[in-house]
Order: structure tokens, then sequence, then C-alpha cells
């Protein structure tokens, strides 16, 4: 990956974007090149890099340590919002394995997510999910029952429901989503390595197909040690 001095992109930018999907693909393992390494690579100002390394920074995937150099901060997993994206493909992006482990499945009939899929009964699906082996989110998901049937013939210890989804001729286009803090249960604690007085951040999305049609509700915990959500402003003028 290389800059472009023609592009009207500030280049602390691109070297910061070039760094974070470097840092995202596992490139490096635990800390980031020198000041000079970084100079020398992409020939900048050390002010270019300090403004690129700065803002990675401020974004928790750096950290600094007077006297020994820039380190990528420690299982710090970050989502980007944007894009329909799965947890498998968060965790891959951030170089790290992705694991499942299926916790329940099955018809239910809650009236209060009946009501938000507009069906009596849905098909719900409770997974935990890992991050290089440590366990970072419980995922709920919930679907109108034709399509929790056919996702049901999956392995759902393993599979993606995205990609299954997609298999089965079913396509997310858009969603809504709302993130909150919240105080886990004693069991979801439990589960996710953490004691029940730590805060986590639930997540619920709304999904529908190009014809408007709901596809999931999504509503799921994450441990707020580990994850983040990131979003991208800008300013209309």
């Amino acid at each position: 990956m290389s800059l472009d001095h023609d592009s009207p992109i500030p280049l602390h930018i691109q070297l910061k974007e070039i760094l974070r999907r470097e840092i995202e693909q596992g490139s490096y393992t635990e800390k980031i090149p020198s000041e000079r390494e970084l100079m020398s690579r992409f020939s900048v100002s050390r002010t270019t890099v300090r403004e690129a390394v700065s803002a990675l920074v401020r974004e928790g995937i750096l950290k600094k340590i007077h006297g020994k150099g820039t380190f990528i901060s420690p299982h710090l997993i970050n989502e980007w919002l944007g894009t329909i994206r799965s947890f498998t493909e968060t965790i891959k992006m951030m170089g790290m394995k992705p694991g499942i482990r299926l916790l329940y499945h099955g018809v239910e009939s809650h009236s209060e997510i009946a009501s938000i899929l507009g069906a009596e009964k849905y098909y719900a699906i409770e997974r935990l999910r890992f991050a290089d082996d440590m366990p970072v989110a419980i995922e709920r998901t919930y679907y109108p029952i034709e399509i929790g049937i056919k996702l049901a013939n999956f392995d759902l210890n393993h599979v993606t429901l995205y990609d299954a989804l997609e298999s089965i001729g079913i396509f997310l286009y858009e969603a809504e989503q709302k993130i909150t803090a919240v105080q886990p249960t004693e069991q979801d604690a439990q589960l996710l390595g953490i004691t029940p007085g730590t805060g986590v951040l639930a997540a619920e999305r709304l999904s529908r197909d190009k014809q408007g049609n709901i596809v999931e509700y999504f509503s799921s915990i994450y441990r707020s040690d580990k994850y983040a959500f990131w979003i991208k402003l800008s300013r209309n003028r």
C-alpha cells in the first residue's frame, strides 16, 4: 500500500487508513513500526506520521508507551457502522479468529418480539461469540418462522448466518440500529466472563430486504472492555 501524493485527501488521513487496514489484517502482532521507519517507507514528514498515529490512538486502536513505542491495543475489536457486516467478518478484519457456541434455537412467541416481526411466532437463535477463543458477545437473532426453520438446517455452531441467508436467496438490504449501555443478567455475565455489575453494550437492529420485508431482528450484548462501535461523520455545509 502506498500514499497518493496527488490526492485531495490529506496524507495523514491516507496514512491513518493504511495503518488501520494493516492492523486489521494482522500485519503487526504487537507494535507498529517506528516513526522513522514510517517516514522512510511512505516518504512523509514526522508531522504527518504523528498526526496519523495520534488519530489511531484517539480511536483506541493504538496506545503509546513512553520510551517503548506505539502498540496495538490488545483485543480491542472495532466495528465500523454503516455496513451490515457479520460478527465473523468483523473479527476476521481485526486479524483474529472468530468462534461460535450455540446456546439455543427454536420457535418462540414472546409478544414484544412477535410484534416487531409482525407475526405470532418467530424463530430464535442465541449464540455465544468468541474472538481468539475469548467470549466477547452474546448474539440473539430472531427471524420470521419460515426463514428460521430454513436456517435451522445449517450447523449453527459454525455457520455465518448472513452467508446462510444468502445461500437460501435472502439478502439484507438496509437496517436500523440502536446501541445502548445496559447491565447483563447474572447468566449473561457468567457466559461473557465478567462480573454481573459490569456494563455491556447492547445493540438492537431491524434488517429488511430490498422489497422492505423484515428479515431479522437482532438484539445482542457485547463486552464493553473488548468491543467498540465506530462511525465516520462529516458535516454538510
